[in-house]
């Protein structure tokens, strides 16, 4: 099954194309504009492609008595609820748009998650690269509805979803016009994920079930899963990232520092060549071992000039620069085309060939 290259900004997902890697700033920058733009300066030092926020108006997403979910009572302390901790990490469309504007100088594209239609809208008047949806709104069918009708790229992710819910978003997503503009994530959403959650061959799974590029939103500790998810076919990668874990902030625990995020791009990198072309060959490195290292068809002892060649006279031995020893049935009860020296590797002019059969 070929599946569909999506286009994102100026960066292809899918097929042969390099991995697409997402530094997830999201809400670390804790409501300060000035973290969020040294956030933006760490992605671009570390080589990522892209920086991801989050966008949402608070009244439109959560409920005033919403209680905060364990990890971020974990995180940020005493559950006084999540609309006040949210409230204090909101952006404004003016401040995305700076933020953007940055993305944009640094050479990265500005990616955003947004929680609400009215969120959505902003960000289609800023021309977004593309939507990221979160998990948390994979069965919130009305906002995918709205999503779709700004015919944008789209990357979805998957946590704490059955494949049935994910069909259901897929299907609203495709009728309202995005097929072959969707990327589908697997992600597992808690903040730390055991690794052993990661489920990394779930990607195989959607990318047989809907036909579309696959990636992986890490939300494992340290460096983590990410490069495995890359040996195991993810195009695309999402991975939450911090000035310091000692900072305040719901994600911090599941983010990484700096030098650990330049250092997970280049591990991603060094996966992505190791992988190769999938076509067996001779390698450029290991040419050169070849003759030295395999064999030939080489005498156990001395045959004279015209004597036929029987199994005893001849042996495999390095180097590899002789006739094969694959052809060993082929020369035995031929004969000698000159004088051979015991330990002398056979070649064509070796052996008379005059008396080989038809």
């Amino acid at each position: 099954m070929k599946l569909p290259v999506v286009e994102i900004g100026q960066m292809r997902v899918g097929g042969g194309e390099p991995v697409l890697v997402i530094a997830e700033a999201g809400v670390n920058h804790n409501g300060s504009m000035q973290t969020a733009h040294e956030l933006i300066d760490v992605a671009a030092r570390a080589v990522a492609d892209a920086v991801k926020f989050q966008a949402f108006v608070t009244e439109e997403v959560i409920t005033p008595t919403t209680p905060k979910a364990g990890y971020q009572v974990q995180t940020t302390g005493v559950d006084d609820g999540q609309f006040k901790m949210v409230k204090a990490l909101e952006l404004s469309a003016d401040q995305q748009a700076e933020l953007q504007e940055h993305c944009q100088d640094a050479g990265m594209l500005y990616v955003c998650t947004p929680y609400d239609m009215p969120s959505v809208d902003i960000l289609d008047t800023m021309d977004v690269a593309a939507y990221k949806i979160a998990s948390t709104d994979v069965t919130n069918t009305p906002l995918l509805a709205h999503i779709a009708g700004k015919n944008r790229p789209v990357i979805l992710s998957t946590g704490h979803s059955t494949l049935a819910e994910i069909e259901l978003a897929m299907d609203v997503l495709r009728d309202g016009g995005l097929s072959g503009k969707i990327v589908i994530l697997q992600c597992t959403s808690e903040y730390p994920a055991p690794v052993e959650d990661a489920n990394l061959r779930a990607m195989n799974t959607l990318e047989l079930a809907f036909g579309c590029p696959v990636g992986f939103s890490d939300h494992t500790k340290d460096i983590g899963a990410a490069p495995w998810a890359v040996a195991a076919g993810a195009h695309l990668l999402e991975k939450h990232f911090t000035l310091d874990r000692g900072m305040e902030g719901p994600d911090r625990r599941a983010s990484l520092e700096p030098d650990d995020l330049a250092e997970l791009v280049q591990v991603v990198r060094q996966v992505e060549v190791s992988l190769g072309s999938g076509i067996k060959h001779v390698m450029p490195s290991e040419a050169p071992n070849k003759n030295r290292m395999q064999k030939s068809l080489v005498t156990r002892r001395g045959i004279v000039a015209g004597a036929r060649i029987t199994a005893a006279d001849l042996t495999c031995k390095r180097p590899g620069t002789g006739l094969p020893p694959s052809w060993m049935e082929r020369i035995i009860g031929l004969t000698a085309a000159t004088d051979l020296e015991e330990n002398a590797v056979l070649q064509l002019h070796s052996v008379s060939w005059s008396g080989e059969e038809a």
